[in-house]
Parts: C-alpha cells; structure tokens; sequence
C-alpha cells in the first residue's frame, strides 16, 4: 500500500545496525514465537512502526516477534484479544493514544478496561499529525490560503480520517471547529484507504498521522499544510507547525506503546521493556524512524501508564466536545 511503501523506503534509508543479543537467561516461555497483535489494518503507521521494533526485539530476544493484524472496532477488536491471551509474555500488543485514552469515552461499552486489563510494557514512538491536500486538486499553498479557501464553499468541505473517535478525526474536529469552517467528517478504516481517497479528490483534507503520509509529501503528491508537533519535523523543514501556520495552542503528537495482559509477571515486562529500550536507542533505527516521519521513544512502562492517564481527561473534552460516537 502507498503509506506502506513509502515508510519501507524510508526504513532501508539507514544500514541496518547489528543489536547484541543481552545476556538473559531463558527465554520468554522457552523459545515460541512472541505474538505482537497489531488492532489495526496492514499498511498504516502502526503496522508498519510495529514491524520495524518486531525485527529487531525478535533478535534482541533470541525469539522470533511475529505481528498478527487483527483490526476492527476503531483498535478495540485486536486489543481485547491481548486483553484475554494468557498473562505469560507470549501474547502482546502495539496500541495507540486513541485505545488507551480515547475510546472508552466514546463506546458506550468497551470489551476491555484499559487501565485494568492491561499493563504497559513502554512506549514505543510518537508522531505528529499533518495537515495534507493533493496539490493537483486544490490550489492552497498554506494552511491559511486552504481556510479561506474552505470558508467560500457554500455546502462547506469534507474532511478524511482514519476512523470515528480516532485522533485524526478528533484533531480535525478541532481545528474546523475553532477557524470556523463547516466540514463534513468522512471515516474511513485505515490511512491505507484514506490516502487514495485524498489523491483522487474524494475529501479535500486530512489531519492524519505524518508517518502515513511523510512518503507522498516528499515526492510532491501531497502538500504538507501544517504539522501538529511543538517542532518542525527535521525531515520537512518547509512545512511550518500549527502555530507558525496561524493556529496557536495546538500541539498534538500520537504516541504507541507495547502492552502485555494484566497479570503478566513483572520481570517478563521488564524483559520486554528492555528489549524496546535497545531498539529504540539504537542509532540506526532512530534515524530510520525520523525518515518514516515518527520518532522512536523509549520510557518504563510506569511512564508508559502516566502518560496515557495524563491525556485522558484532555481528550475525553474533546469527544464531549465533538460529539463522535463509536456505537
């Protein structure tokens, strides 16, 4: 898919770099494969950054890491089946801000309790969103120039994301919402179908995760607007943040983590987390994630936890403030 290649291209940007295998002792229930469930769609960001850590933790490990795409009910499908796998490391899974502290304000029942049944092993990489148009079927060169744009359309514009609730359509919501533009919100599963839908005119624009699109933005057939990060992206110097493109206070990034089932032993998280520390702190993947448009990150999983309880109120406003349902 689009997004995919253009995060594997930007993936083989560095040489691969060798990771010594730590001195552990016996692997995580012997040597069977570690099944790292991934709640999404093949081809988006979060396949394609879980794919990235699943190579190289499996050669940290000594045991192969296997990725399993189970998606559906906007991350809640795969990551329940995490939720309930047996508590003994060999079931895992990559969620996102959206299923740790997002979608339980917007089901009115969810599978799973996030913060009961789960426990974080660390984060893994935070992104910013992007604000894209295909610059063959919209003449905006900047954020502005689209506003203005946007605001003589008498039935308004229509906007892509990746799913209701997700924070690409929540990060939209706000900003139509606050320059006064009337969007319509179009959902669809996945950037591996909102990416075509932008290219063949079928939305006008997305505020979508800059790892799916970063590909497409460097070989001109998408125009990046704006980024969501408190920086420039260092890959993108051209494309200024929301700030500097005329909208203040509006710093988003969108983070993914490792989890394991509740109940999972300590020092088996701590093996893990270990693991993702090497990767992530490896010189060569860390440029390798810049180039896909996404930073790789490292913390303990108590950091893992506080970050996603800190941002729980935040975006809890901000679906109240939407209105998104999911069911």
């Amino acid at each position: 898919m689009i997004e995919r290649r253009a995060l594997l291209r930007a993936a083989a940007f560095a040489a691969p770099a060798v990771l010594s295998a730590p001195a552990l002792a016996q692997g995580l229930a012997g040597q069977r494969p570690i099944r790292l469930i991934v709640p999404y769609p093949p081809g988006g960001s979060t396949d394609v950054l879980s794919r990235l850590y699943a190579e190289r933790m499996g050669a940290v490990l000594g045991q192969p890491v296997v990725v399993e795409n189970r998606a559906g009910a906007s991350g809640n499908l795969g990551t329940d089946a995490v939720a309930k796998a047996a508590p003994d490391g060999l079931t895992i899974g990559a969620v996102t801000a959206s299923i740790m502290a997002i979608n339980q304000f917007l089901f009115q029942s969810m599978p799973f309790d996030p913060e009961k049944d789960l426990v974080p092993i660390g984060l893994a990489w935070d992104t910013p969103n992007v604000a894209v148009i295909a610059p063959d079927k919209n003449p905006s060169k900047t954020l502005a120039e689209f506003i203005d744009w946007a605001k003589k359309k008498p039935d308004g514009i229509t906007y892509g994301s990746t799913g209701i609730g997700q924070t690409t359509h929540l990060s939209s919501s706000m900003l139509f919402s606050r320059t006064g533009v009337k969007a319509t919100h179009v959902p669809y599963r996945g950037a591996a179908q909102t990416v075509p839908a932008l290219l063949a005119g079928d939305v006008d624009i997305a505020l979508d995760n800059l790892a799916s699109h970063i590909g497409l933005i460097q070989e001109g057939r998408m125009r990046g607007l704006a980024v969501t990060g408190a920086t420039r992206w260092p890959t993108l110097p051209n494309i200024p943040t929301m700030a500097e493109a005329g909208i203040p206070d509006f710093v988003i990034s969108v983070w993914g983590a490792f989890v394991a089932p509740a109940g999972t032993p300590a020092p088996v998280i701590e093996r893990l987390n270990n693991a993702m520390r090497q990767v992530a702190q490896d010189e060569a993947m860390q440029k390798r994630f810049i180039q896909g448009g996404a930073q790789a990150l490292w913390t303990t999983a108590a950091d893992a936890a506080a970050r996603a309880n800190r941002e729980r109120p935040m975006w809890k406003q901000v679906v109240q403030a939407s209105g998104a349902r999911a069911d």
